[in-house]
C-alpha cells in the first residue's frame, strides 16, 4: 500500500500524528517494530515505542559517507 506525500500532508494537516507516526515508522519498512507491534496487539499489551526506519539507516550512511559526523541520540 503506497501512502504519497499529498496523503502524509492531509494527515498531518488533519492532526492525525499518532496514524502518521505509525504509517511512517512501523508500517513502513521497521520489520521488528512491525513484529513487536503485532505482537502486543495479539497479547493486548501498549504499543512499543517505533525503531528507526531502514531508510533513515541509508540516508545516515549515505551522510556519514560524504564525510559528514552524525549520532542519533
Amino acid at each position: 500500500q503506497r501512502f504519497g506525500e499529498m496523503e502524509v500532508w492531509a494527515l498531518e494537516a488533519f492532526g492525525a500524528s499518532h496514524i502518521l507516526q505509525e504509517i511512517l515508522t512501523i508500517k513502513s519498512d521497521d520489520v521488528v517494530g512491525r513484529s513487536k507491534a503485532y505482537e502486543a496487539i495479539v497479547k493486548g499489551e501498549p504499543m512499543p515505542n517505533p525503531g528507526i526506519p531502514e531508510s533513515l539507516n541509508v540516508l545516515l550512511h549515505e551522510l556519514r559517507g560524504l564525510g559528514l559526523s552524525i549520532n542519533l541520540e
